[in-house]
């Protein structure tokens, strides 16, 4: 069950759709994402489309948050270039941000529709990494306890 929220970030929605109108070009950069930091700022990427199956801008977009120090996001957007508006992310993308950031809310709709929904009702009775990654121990030396 998707739960709308009342506000959406139309800041956001418009730093994507700048960047992917000025910076995506020819068919190598066709998405933009835009996220909000906990804080306030705002950190935005492109795709690096490849055949091989090169990163979504919202993959690009955790790395960049990552490399300016910014490790908690609290909203993302994805917009297509050529006017193609707010596009909901892959199912790749959905689960790495789940894995990530699993308070973040994603914008997802239409123009006439736009809405805010938790990253967590995007993938319902979803694997969660986290959940099944062995405890470790700190390890003693042989012969010690």
């Amino acid at each position: 069950m998707t739960t709308q929220t009342d506000r959406v970030d139309h800041e956001l929605i418009r730093a994507a759709a700048h960047v992917a109108a000025t910076r995506c070009r020819g068919d190598n950069h066709t998405m933009a994402a835009a996220a909000r930091v906990r804080g306030g700022g705002i950190i935005t990427a492109v795709n690096a489309y490849h055949f091989t199956g090169g990163p979504c801008a919202e993959l690009v977009l955790i790395g960049t948050a990552a490399a300016q120090g910014a490790y908690d996001l609290d909203i993302i957007v994805a917009v297509g270039d050529r006017d193609r508006g707010v596009v909901p992310p892959c199912g790749r993308c959905r689960q790495v941000l789940l894995d990530y950031f699993p308070a973040l809310e994603v914008i997802v709709g239409t123009k006439e529709g736009l809405r805010m929904v938790p990253v967590t009702d995007l993938l319902p009775e979803t694997y969660v990494w986290a959940d099944h990654q062995l405890a470790t121990e700190e390890s003693t030396p042989l012969g010690t306890s």
